[in-house]
């Protein structure tokens, strides 16, 4: 293997050796020492080198992304909330990950502002203060004034951040693969699926009229409610790389002092959040996926004020259906059915053991949920559940991954608010109401309504489908391609069934075109088709009914 035939390489060729060099230094390139050894020549392995090689694994981590940039800070970040991959001590390392960036000019700000809307700042606003008042990974923000008189925060994306990023993503896919093909130590961290993640959600957050649309969304779903705010947008000073939006008169409940000196009832506002949430999460299935105490502020009246919307996550119906049923299954301890929607649920790995799965899981749903609702400490069920889905290399989907960070910073940040505050009590209402839902005619008939289309479009399409194999059959075409072994009888069941139901619905065709010759008005050739498939259908399924193998005896 020869790194420098890649086109990831020939693209980026000096950052791809920065890259390389970085992590050569800090011991996490070990296996490209191993199979391109040409390659990491003259790259660093000097006393350093070895001395940080001696390091715990997760530390090193850290200071590799941090000294990459951008990018891999922001992946550490990402990678800090997949405690159901990369396991709780790596996960609380890379929380200590902090942007570094260099805060952009007053030239590169004027520029990026006035490129993405199209006139002068000037024009746009009646004062533009260019000290940001916060820095991060992506941009930064500054406070302006439009000619109305209202005060806004205005984003601002850094100058070429999109590109570098792109250039490091592309460097990034092919370590990845690289990693998992040659580094046994990192595959056990799956990095194609996690640099494919990863990828997505970056790209998302680099679009800023992504996080506005977000917004709105929210504010309108939160309309009616007096207690939460969302910050108003502006879109016509929006774009891209530029954000506009009001500028919020609170603080962040983080701030221990403001809580103490406005004399906050922190109670109420525990509360209120953690309801907040619970919201997004039970009844809109669409929820704000970053709430660190910096985003969540209190404003005047003891409301709550939500920031920060560039990554959400999503509970689409396969995962609130699966959600739904390992709740159901926790609450009987029923280890089976929570393990078929764990299963249906995450990715299996080769050699996954379903067993195995379900005895960890009926340990773990005796051992946390036999206990009284007021003493189960919902942070440790949620580890322990995600320890038993990273023992077993299950790949949770990323929306499943946000719910359990999102559900585990609300219970730290509504302890930090109110230590005598339960998660576990303002989450039992909502699983009522589910329990409740689930058992509605309004929940049948939705269910029933789906299953109807998807049996609509599979008869409408199965004419054509039939068609099409008869017509491959005809051509030779038609191939079964099986990597399996001892997979003789299914073969021959499978091509008993196809040709039996090409053959009946031929005959039945047949049949009703009355083709002759006919006897007492009926198509001799036709019936003489059908009996043949039926024949065929019968003796397929007398086997499957035995379990035999139709033609193949060996392996009964």
């Amino acid at each position: 293997m020869k790194l420098n035939k890649f086109s990831q390489f020939k693209n980026n060729a000096s950052r791809f050796h920065t890259i390389v060099t970085i992590l050569s230094k800090y011991g996490l390139a070990n296996w490209i020492k191993k199979e391109d050894p040409s390659f990491i020549k003259g790259l660093v392995t000097s006393a350093q080198g070895e001395t940080l090689a001696g390091l715990p694994f997760t530390v090193r981590l850290r200071m590799a992304l941090t000294e990459l940039g951008t990018t891999f800070i922001k992946l550490g970040q990402i990678l800090s909330t997949r405690g159901d991959l990369v396991g709780p001590e790596m996960a609380l390392e890379l929380s200590k990950l902090q942007s570094d960036t260099p805060i952009d000019s007053v030239e590169q700000v004027t520029l990026m502002v006035e490129s993405a809307l199209g006139e002068s700042i000037s024009t746009l606003f009646a004062e533009f203060d260019f000290i940001p008042i916060g820095s991060a990974s992506i941009g930064q923000v500054h406070k302006a004034t439009l000619h109305d008189g209202r005060s806004v925060v205005v984003k601002v994306q850094h100058s070429d951040i999109e590109d570098k990023i792109r250039a490091d993503i592309e460097i990034l896919a092919l370590l990845a693969s690289l990693s998992e093909k040659y580094d046994s130590e990192l595959r056990l961290y799956q990095p194609k699926s996690l640099i494919a993640d990863f990828s997505e959600t970056l790209l998302k957050e680099l679009d800023y009229e992504k996080e506005l649309r977000n917004m709105n969304l929210f504010a309108q779903y939160f309309s009616n409610d007096a207690d939460v705010h969302i910050p108003i947008t502006y879109p016509a000073l929006s774009a891209k790389q530029v954000l506009t939006m009001e500028c919020l008169t609170g603080f962040s409940i983080a701030d221990t002092e403001k809580l103490e000196s406005m004399a906050t009832d922190t109670k109420k506002i525990a509360t209120l959040g953690v309801n907040i949430y619970l919201d997004m999460i039970f009844k809109y299935h669409l929820f704000h996926a970053d709430p660190h105490p910096g985003n969540i502020w209190v404003l005047p009246g003891s409301r709550i004020g939500l920031l920060d919307f560039g990554m959400i996550g999503r509970i689409d119906s396969d995962l609130q259906e699966a959600i739904e049923l390992m709740l159901l299954a926790a609450s009987e301890k029923n280890s089976n059915d929570f393990t078929k929607q764990v299963i249906k649920v995450c990715t299996l790995p080769v050699g996954f053991n379903k067993a195995k799965l379900q005895r960890d899981i009926d340990e773990f749903l005796h051992e946390y949920l036999g206990q009284p609702l007021a003493v189960l400490n919902v942070t440790e069920i949620l580890n322990q559940m995600s320890a038993i889905i990273r023992h077993h290399r299950l790949l949770m989907p990323s929306g499943a991954s946000m719910l359990i960070r999102v559900l585990l910073m609300l219970e730290g940040s509504s302890q930090q608010l109110d230590r005598n505050f339960s998660i576990n009590d303002a989450i039992e209402p909502y699983t009522h109401k589910m329990r409740l839902a689930r058992l509605s005619p309004q929940k049948f008939t939705k269910k029933l309504g789906r299953s109807y289309l998807i049996w609509e479009r599979l008869l409408t399409a199965l004419p054509d489908d039939i068609e099409s194999v008869i017509s491959k059959m005809r051509s030779g075409d038609f191939d079964v391609n099986l990597q399996h072994r001892h997979l003789d009888a299914v073969i021959n069941r499978l091509v008993y069934g196809i040709l039996s139901g090409a053959i009946f619905v031929g005959g039945s065709m047949i049949l009703s075109s009355s083709v002759p010759p006919l006897l007492h008005g009926v198509s001799v050739i036709g019936a003489v088709f059908i009996s043949m498939g039926s024949l065929l259908g019968y003796k397929l399924l007398r086997a499957i009914g035995k379990s035999g193998d139709l033609t193949d005896n060996k392996h009964k």
